[in-house]
């Protein structure tokens, strides 16, 4: 026989009484509560601190965007009309010319027109016009492509009916690639082109077709935005407007 010592027997109740209770089902009363909703419009009163506090930083930010750098020799709208737009055209034509600066063998450029988000006026061109084209956080991106790679993005081209592209021409019909040159010369499925466009869509965004698998990709650490800042500031330097004009990039054949 076992004889234990009421110590013991202390000891193994509360043991027991602990056992059941981790294993007691725990009920949650719901209670009863009432929502209101809190409209935020003209009638709150501004926070006057708040205001001051971040007034200095604000004024800082305006003067920066509303720096002039360049002037717009016509609108330039980003809405594309039989394949082209003179938006799409003009960010085509800075993005080849910013590729050429990093990488002389850049022979086209890429961009997509639902990338281009505001039309670009007449007149004066401000900082805080570029942040709106352009405001994402995308780096310019050297691809290096095969001709029959250059042929699928023809053809991705050809199905969405036309793309913002430079350097480049690509024929449609019905929606399908009849031909597709480059710096006016046939693409060579056995040669290598080399074409700039940007993260995003080197990432496979818009549903990008033919550039998934370059044979090189080189990212570079110039967003889109400050690149397009610094071709507008160079055009001024030269005495240039920004300008872009339709051309035979995109020939649809009705």
């Amino acid at each position: 026989m076992i004889h234990l010592s009421s110590r013991s027997v202390l000891v193994c109740i509360a043991s027991l009484l602990l056992a059941f209770s981790a294993c007691k089902t725990k009920y949650w009363q719901k209670h009863d509560y009432q929502s209101s909703k809190l409209v935020i419009d003209q009638q709150i009163a501004p926070d006057s601190s708040l205001i001051n506090y971040i007034a200095p930083y604000k004024q800082r930010l305006k003067a920066q965007m509303d720096t002039v750098i360049g002037q717009a020799a016509q609108m330039l709208p980003r809405s594309p009309n039989d394949g082209q737009s003179l938006g799409g055209n003009f960010f085509a034509d800075a993005l080849l010319a910013l590729g050429q600066q990093l990488d002389h063998e850049v022979s086209c450029s890429l961009g997509t027109k639902f990338g281009i988000r505001v039309d670009i006026p007449a007149g004066d061109i401000q900082v805080g016009k570029v942040f709106e084209l352009m405001p994402f956080e995308n780096y310019l991106t050297v691809l290096t492509l095969t001709g029959e790679d250059l042929l699928e993005l023809g053809q991705f081209i050809a199905k969405t009916d036309g793309q913002p592209v430079a350097g480049m021409s690509v024929t449609i019909k019905d929606q399908k690639l009849i031909a597709m040159r480059i710096q006016g010369n046939l693409v060579d499925k056995n040669k290598t082109y080399k074409l700039v466009t940007y993260d995003y869509l080197a990432n496979g965004g818009d549903n990008i077709e033919g550039i998934s698998a370059p044979i090189q990709r080189v990212d570079t650490q110039t967003r889109v935005r400050e690149g397009l800042i610094a071709y507008i500031e160079g055009l001024t330097k030269k005495g240039k407007q920004v300008d872009a004009r339709r051309d035979e990039r995109i020939i649809i054949v009705q």
